[in-house]
């Protein structure tokens, strides 16, 4: 399993996603106040915004929020102005970072995210240092237990993904970002147990981490998705499971 991976099932473990479940909606909606304005508000015509609403849809998020969102994106309801930015950079160890945050205040937020990159070991680079070290891809993440692993990789492919993963207690379905919805609305209505569904972009190679490079790159990454701004961070370290359990505990 990948750090990455990784360390989402180590919060997820722990409940921090049922914890943080505010914060959850709060990120996703403005992800889709942002796809909504860039491309209008016609999920079936925008391939971000139909990636965001199936992504607050695998959330459990209440159809009237995203209706909200969506129009608050389109100028039909008054809301903040939101402005995307990207912010690349190196953690512990020589890991690369992408950082991608939503705000109405750029910045203060470059400003902040300067300054925990530097309180962890890190800094921040040029626009284009790292982001060739990764992938987008479509993401599906799907309960394992009593899941019929044969069925799911017939139906997933039937439905156009591209792949089908065993990340020890998830089955991870990978598909191009633009067909994220139709498979995991798909998977639902197959009667598989969608967890989450999300654009992510996946690491091309890691970089392992041990002793003290670990733990503050596990510190870094949990002061970085804890920022209000930040929607996703997404990294290439490598910390074998055992490790990284001790750290969380």
């Amino acid at each position: 399993m990948s750090g990455h991976s990784r360390w989402s099932t180590i919060k997820r473990k722990k409940g921090a996603a049922d914890a943080k479940r505010g914060k959850v909606f709060t990120k996703l909606i403005k992800e889709i106040t942002v796809a909504a304005r860039m491309g209008g508000g016609d999920v079936g015509a925008n391939s971000r915004l139909r990636a965001a609403v199936a992504a607050a849809r695998a959330a459990n998020m209440p159809s009237d929020n995203v209706d909200r969102a969506i129009k608050k994106g389109t100028g039909e309801l008054a809301g903040v102005t939101y402005e995307e930015s990207s912010f690349e950079g190196y953690g512990p160890g020589g890991v690369a970072l992408l950082v991608e945050t939503v705000t109405d205040n750029r910045n203060r937020t470059v400003s902040e995210i300067r300054h925990l990159f530097a309180k962890h070991n890190g800094n921040m680079g040029e626009t284009g240092c790292v982001s060739w070290m990764f992938t987008k891809a479509g993401v599906v993440q799907l309960e394992k237990g009593g899941a019929d692993e044969e069925r799911l990789m017939e139906t997933a492919l039937e439905l156009g993904a591209d792949d089908v993963r065993d990340e020890e207690d998830v089955l991870e379905v990978r598909c191009a970002p633009a067909d994220l919805g139709q498979v995991s609305d798909g998977l639902k209505a197959a009667g598989f147990r969608v967890e989450s569904a999300q654009v992510q972009m996946i690491p091309k190679n890691t970089v392992k981490l041990d002793g003290r490079d670990a733990e503050v790159m596990m510190k870094l990454m949990g002061a970085l998705e804890d920022h209000d701004d930040v929607q996703n961070v997404w990294a290439n370290f490598d910390i074998d499971d055992a490790v990284m359990e001790q750290i969380a505990g």
